[in-house]
């Protein structure tokens, strides 16, 4: 906090000097005391008397004076894959933002575009790590480490797992046990999300052709008719299940359905994933895969501290995310005469 003179102009920063002068105690005492050294012998009483008048005089400590004696910013920049930022990544950021202010970070957030211009964050900004939901290409890894950004997670150098779709087969393997044998995937048609969305699919063809169902696939759309389009085509080729990739596609679904006058579930159980307000609020309700993102979130940011702090309790590397499936009402089983 800046002082202010008679005038209303600001004057100079409150410094430790000033607190030593008010106090009439050495800077070096008012050093210790503000930097909580340790191995001091400073009363508790000149302690109190330090942390009074620096509150009273409104000192604050300089951020980049700090910076530099500590060697950390204590600023995290959390790069976003160019998608929409649905109920599960806002989900995911909140988490990740929480844990981290926890531990005293700042979270700062971009999202590169193919097409943009605006230099990267790590180029202008002193970050403590870069973390990211998907691991970087590498050449991200060579510009940040020529940045001089040296923490980043996933860590480069570490081979991660293939990745992995736990929801979507528990999608497909729902509708099996409920008898369904002619399944449609309903993909989202939201370009930014091709690459997810084809990683789904190779998982919901998997699961089908272990479960012994055959599948088909759309892309549906939310802006246009193509939700009604499918549905009607599912319906003329005996579908009797869909697995969505998200709830609100599972909703636009359900809603085209009803327009023209399929029963759901009667004629047709469609299943959603992520577990978002929609589906509980939607009517019927949504059958759907609950993810931990806000687990995945804080997970995230305990990778990050831990390669910050130089942690040996980080917690497991691209860990499984706990998925569950969640049953309710857009999900019915098929008699067995009929199946």
């Amino acid at each position: 906090m800046d002082t202010q003179t008679d005038t209303g102009k600001a004057s100079r920063r409150v410094t430790a000097k000033d607190i030593a002068t008010s106090l009439g105690v050495s800077r070096a005492t008012v050093g210790f005391v503000l930097n909580n050294t340790a191995g001091q012998t400073i009363s508790e009483a000149t302690r109190r008397r330090v942390i009074a008048e620096a509150h009273r005089l409104g000192y604050r400590p300089h951020s980049a004076a700090r910076a530099l004696a500590s060697g950390r910013t204590n600023t995290v920049l959390l790069i976003l894959p160019d998608w929409p930022i649905d109920f599960s990544v806002r989900n995911n950021i909140e988490e990740a933002s929480n844990a981290l202010d926890d531990a005293g970070y700042t979270l700062l957030i971009t999202t590169p575009h193919d097409s943009g211009r605006a230099r990267p964050l790590w180029e202008t900004v002193d970050l403590d790590a870069v973390m990211g939901y998907l691991p970087f290409t590498p050449q991200a890894i060579e510009a940040m480490r020529a940045a001089g950004v040296t923490r980043i997670v996933p860590d480069p150098d570490t081979l991660a797992p293939p990745y992995d779709e736990p929801g979507t087969t528990m999608q497909v393997e729902h509708l099996a046990d409920l008898g369904h044998r002619a399944l449609a995937y309903a993909d989202t048609a939201d370009r930014r999300l091709t690459t997810l969305g084809q990683e789904r699919w190779a998982a919901a063809r998997l699961a089908a052709e272990t479960a012994g169902c055959r599948i088909e696939r759309a892309a549906i759309d939310l802006d246009n008719e193509s939700a009604t389009t499918a549905v009607l085509s599912w319906r003329a080729a005996s579908v009797t299940g869909v697995l969505a990739y998200n709830d609100d596609v599972a909703a636009a679904l359900v809603g085209a359905a009803l327009r023209a006058g399929i029963d759901i579930p009667g004629e047709l159980s469609v299943i959603g994933h992520d577990d978002a307000p929609i589906a509980r609020l939607f009517e019927p309700r949504l059958s759907t895969i609950r993810l931990d993102t806000a687990g995945l979130g804080r997970q995230l940011a305990a990778l990050t501290i831990a390669s910050i702090e130089g942690s040996d309790t980080a917690p497991a590397e691209q860990a499984t995310p706990t998925v569950q499936l969640i049953e309710r009402d857009s999900t019915r089983a098929i008699p067995a005469d009929k199946r």
